[in-house]
């Protein structure tokens, strides 16, 4: 028998009589070198999902700059940019991560996306370059999202059934993340919870929208629980929380550690169902803010004198941020064009200036 008519391998596979041993060789390498070069791109768009790609042209530590989620259409839509705060219409730098929510203090930044085959929400913990540092993977659609002052404590909140706060059937999830320990408390639902006194113990309690005030101890978010929302303060190490008043969701500090900006229920219907209010936290008493259209937001603090926050823009779609006075004077003014998300950087030092 002729070397040729041996057409099968020891593996059992039919030969190609027409290919010399080396035509096979050669076709096996160049199959190799496919093979290799598209897992290699897979696992670079797998990596640039994130907060990989081409990064250094933001850093989370420069002062005087506000980052958000770009929502120009384009290129850099979904992506995370930045602005100067002394002239937020000016040009903005978009870098490489995309985020569907983010936020930033004292270097440290929070990236959430959602993604995947089987679609989940990702937390990347990023540094001041934004690489990321670490990341976590969450159930259910990126909701809010903050980072304490110091940069020590995040949390993120995602919806885990429903898709609103204005749906009965919705349920949240809320992280935190201290950075310091490497801790994560993935759902914190069970701390125990003080209502009107009494300790207080329901299937249906939600948490969302955590804010730690500048000893990264002290939190306050809001509770839900038999219909209602509260705002409730938060003792991390002693993991105690207990309610202040009711009819408060998304509250976030303000840089002196003074009062919270939040969203208040005004309206049983879905049309304008919310306003933003500031509360003083040392009186209890409330102001409402000249922003009259509704905001379904976590506010967050331009300054000391000044909240922003995301608004969308009418029924053509599109997403602006807003800015208006903090003492319910004056009149709300765009503050940057297609974005949200907003956050002041603090350049690493001021304790509750981006809160």
């Amino acid at each position: 028998m002729s070397p040729q008519a041996n057409t099968t391998d020891t593996t059992g596979s039919p030969k190609n009589p027409g290919l010399s041993t080396r035509t096979r060789v050669l076709v096996l390498v160049m199959t190799a070198l496919v093979l290799a070069t598209t897992v290699t791109g897979y696992v670079m768009h797998s990596r640039g999902d994130t907060a990989a790609g081409p990064t250094g042209s933001i850093q989370l530590d420069r002062p005087g700059r506000i980052l958000f989620r770009d929502t120009a259409p384009g290129a850099g839509f979904g992506h995370a940019a930045t602005v100067s705060a002394a002239r937020p219409g000016g040009a903005r730098t978009t870098g490489a991560a995309r985020c569907d929510r983010l936020y930033t203090a004292h270097g440290t930044g929070i990236c959430l996306q959602r993604r995947g085959p089987v679609p989940a929400t990702y937390v990347s913990v990023l540094d001041r370059d934004m690489h990321r540092t670490r990341q976590v993977k969450a159930a259910g659609f990126p909701n809010r999202a903050r980072v304490s002052a110091s940069g020590a404590m995040l949390s993120w909140t995602t919806f885990v059934q429903g898709d609103s706060y204005l749906r009965d059937d919705f349920s949240t999830r809320t992280s935190i993340l201290d950075t310091r320990t490497g801790k994560l408390r993935s759902n914190i639902e069970g701390i125990p919870l003080t209502l009107g006194g009494k300790a207080y113990h329901a299937a249906d309690v939600n948490y969302w929208g955590v804010n730690f005030a500048a000893d990264d101890n002290t939190f306050y978010a809001t509770v839900r629980t038999g219909g209602r929302t509260y705002l409730v303060k938060g003792d991390y190490r002693k993991w105690t929380a207990r309610t202040l008043r009711t009819n408060a969701e998304c509250p976030s500090l303000s840089p002196d550690g003074t009062r919270v900006v939040f969203k208040k229920r005004v309206n049983a219907s879905a049309n304008r169902p919310w306003r933003l209010y500031v509360l003083d936290l040392a009186t209890m008493r409330e102001t409402p803010l000249a922003e009259v259209h509704s905001i379904d937001d976590q506010a967050a603090w331009l300054d000391g004198h000044t909240v922003m926050y995301g608004r969308p823009r009418g029924s053509g779609g599109g997403w602006d941020v807003w800015a208006t006075p903090a003492d319910g004077t004056g009149t709300p003014h765009i503050l940057i064009h297609d974005a949200t998300s907003p956050a002041v950087m603090n350049g690493g030092g001021q304790a509750g200036q981006s809160r």
